[in-house]
């Protein structure tokens, strides 16, 4: 067989050059069934349009890149599932790098997206990482879970003041006379996140709060050591309520809890706050906030679209200006776009008291000796589970 042509796709599919063309360059244009006969066509014959030509042509790839600061963490994988998602949907493609937290990676990677000339791009930068300004990039660019704002820089935030407080309202309403928050507040987010937690205590009288701001979030050794510690105390002083500034750490108190011979939620309500299903693997189901990585990135992409778009409505309008004799007419750009994802509540087993039969899962009857709690707790670190 010879070379296929973008004319023998449109043969194929039953539609015009035109319209090929602009399920190529523009599929925001086409309607979905379209696109489909088309994609269709495409795969039948063994089409490969041809990038080249048209990045020469002063085009732009149907492509949204994004970049991570890394793979390990359950947010970042929801947050390229919902941009992916939402950009098929529209008949983008997404591109992932991974910067591994690395800032000089992430300004290479972002240099790289604008050489290759792609729609939009999206950045979730590592905590440490200051934001570049987005008159820097040629580019639609849209920041996404970042606690910060700035007036040049589109984003998409998580509440996480919110999350917080929805968690610490939880355990106050299902009964929590005393409440330890373990994990270490390291990041602007687990900073807010802890603020939210303190916001619910002054209206609840004589409820208790302890804040052990020590252990590592991203994995839960540490959790088990401090669930363990908290659970071994006298009945009458010990927490009746934990909660982890991440499900990582929450997990990890959990089965630190269960070790020392304590029943979760009976004796102890343990409740994480980030939503990350990559923590989730452990001996009870864990009641946290919603997965919000992935409205994350599907907002994220959706302003990428928006903003493409409106960009090309308006080059639109300007040719038309210059054809009436209107040329040199200024178009000014479109508010920068600044979204909050707002977090809702999963209520699971660990905090289900009064709700569900309490469940036999003491340190014993799970196997675990409650004198080596270090050495029969399993390791629920996130990373493990990629």
């Amino acid at each position: 067989m010879g070379k296929v042509r973008i004319v023998d796709v449109a043969r194929e599919a039953g539609v015009s050059l035109g319209t090929v063309s602009n399920a190529l360059n523009h599929p925001e244009k086409v309607r979905p069934e379209t696109r489909k006969l088309i994609d269709e066509a495409i795969q039948r014959l063994g089409y490969l349009p041809n990038q080249s030509a048209r990045l020469l042509a002063g085009g732009r790839t149907n492509t949204i890149g994004l970049v991570l600061p890394g793979l390990t963490s359950g947010c970042s994988l929801q947050i390229a599932n919902g941009a992916r998602n939402e950009a098929m949907r529209h008949g983008y493609d997404l591109l992932v790098m991974s910067s591994d937290g690395d800032s000089a990676l992430e300004d290479r990677y972002l240099n790289f997206f604008v050489g290759i000339q792609v729609a939009g791009i999206l950045v979730q930068p590592a905590p440490s990482m200051k934001q570049r300004a987005a008159a820097e990039l040629p580019v639609p660019t849209v920041y996404l879970d970042v606690p910060w704002v700035s007036d040049r820089v589109a984003s998409v935030g998580a509440h996480y003041r919110a999350q917080g407080r929805l968690i610490a309202e939880h355990v106050l309403a299902r009964g929590a006379e005393r409440v330890a928050v373990v994990g270490r507040a390291e990041n602007a987010q687990l900073a807010e996140r802890l603020e939210g937690i303190r916001d619910m205590f002054p209206g609840y009288g004589d409820v208790s709060l302890e804040i052990y701001n020590e252990g590592a979030t991203s994995g839960s050794g540490d959790g088990a050591r401090l669930g363990a510690m908290l659970a071994s105390r006298n009945e009458r002083v010990r927490p009746d309520a934990i909660i982890g500034l991440t499900d990582a750490i929450a997990m990890g108190a959990l089965a630190g809890v269960m070790a020392a011979g304590c029943s979760v939620p009976h004796d102890i309500m343990v409740a994480g706050c980030d939503g990350n299903p990559l923590a989730w693997g452990g001996p009870l189901p864990l009641t946290t906030c919603s997965p919000a990585g992935y409205e994350l990135g599907r907002k994220g992409a959706q302003l990428i679209i928006e903003r493409v778009m409106w960009d090309e409505e308006h080059a639109r309008e300007a040719k038309r200006a210059v054809l009436r004799g209107f040329g040199g007419i200024a178009q000014e750009g479109p508010p920068v776009a600044h979204e909050t994802v707002r977090p809702f509540l999963l209520e699971r087993a660990s905090t289900a008291r009064g709700i569900l039969e309490p469940l036999d899962v003491s340190g014993a009857s799970a196997g675990v000796p409650a004198t080596d709690v270090a050495a029969g707790i399993p390791e629920y670190d996130a990373g493990a589970y990629l």
